[in-house]
């Protein structure tokens, strides 16, 4: 990589946070923060699930930490910013990644699940965001990437608790951006389209659904998880330090048709 490439896409010295990092988007954003320089620290709901993005990090020569970490308890999510300090001494980079979704008809939709994913989703990533954000407004510095959806934009099929919580993923990415930009931190969310990964299995096996998901995109495939992983280095760069607020589509056209 030449020196300006370097300059302004390069991480070295950087500490990257990546919740949900035991699998697919998130194992695959945790390993292209560290193929840029980054520290990672891969947080998961048990360390002990992190073993494999531990495992490839490491082949690569990238220095990692597993942190285990209920996302709706609010206690671990403290102390999983505060081990990240006591460990590496600062935090530059959050990717809140970690999510769930549970399908029903909305009118059969139980409180119990509509509680969970908006506690998991949205008051989990809010949560991150307020502890990390306490230490980046005393660097003067910080990146925070939200991982939001299609549906911030639009309403789905049979998961209104999900719709709505990446709704609020993505205005609590634009009111974040809005207060700690004096404070030289950019928050910016990544929405992306239908990927390929745990939580659209049910839907892929839907033979009838697949082919009319797959029709409108403009591309005619399925995301796969490295497809993230230019848009999540390059907003956790210098490159996008005039990047604030924004929501970044990588959907292979889906909202342009």
């Amino acid at each position: 990589m030449n020196t300006y490439l370097q300059q302004q896409f390069g991480l070295e010295n950087k500490v990257a946070v990546v919740t949900g990092a035991s699998r697919g988007l998130g194992q695959a954003m945790a390993i292209a923060l560290g193929q840029a320089g980054a520290t990672v620290v891969a947080v998961g709901s048990k360390a002990e699930n992190l073993a494999k993005t531990i495992a490839l990090l490491e082949e690569k020569g990238i220095q990692c930490l597993a942190l285990g970490c209920d996302q709706s308890n609010g206690e671990e999510i403290s102390q999983t910013i505060a081990s990240t300090i006591e460990a590496y001494g600062k935090i530059d980079i959050l990717v809140n990644n970690a999510g769930t979704i549970k399908r029903s008809p909305a009118h059969e939709f139980s409180d119990d699940d509509w509680l969970e994913v908006i506690n998991v989703n949205l008051n989990g990533v809010f949560k991150f965001c307020r502890e990390a954000g306490k230490h980046m407004i005393k660097q003067g510095s910080g990146k925070i990437i939200n991982i939001a959806s299609l549906l911030s934009f639009s309403g789905g099929i049979t998961v209104p608790a999900y719709a709505a919580s990446k709704g609020g993923v993505a205005q609590l990415t634009k009111a974040l951006a809005n207060e700690w930009a004096a404070h030289n931190i950019q928050v910016n969310a990544i929405a992306p389209g239908y990927f390929e990964t745990d939580n659209t299995y049910n839907i892929r096996q839907d033979a009838a659904r697949y082919e009319s998901i797959t029709a409108r995109i403009p591309s005619g495939v399925w995301g796969q998880p490295d497809d993230l992983a230019g848009a999540t280095v390059f907003l956790s760069s210098k490159a996008a330090s005039y990047m604030n607020g924004h929501i970044m589509l990588v959907d292979g056209g889906w909202m342009a048709r």
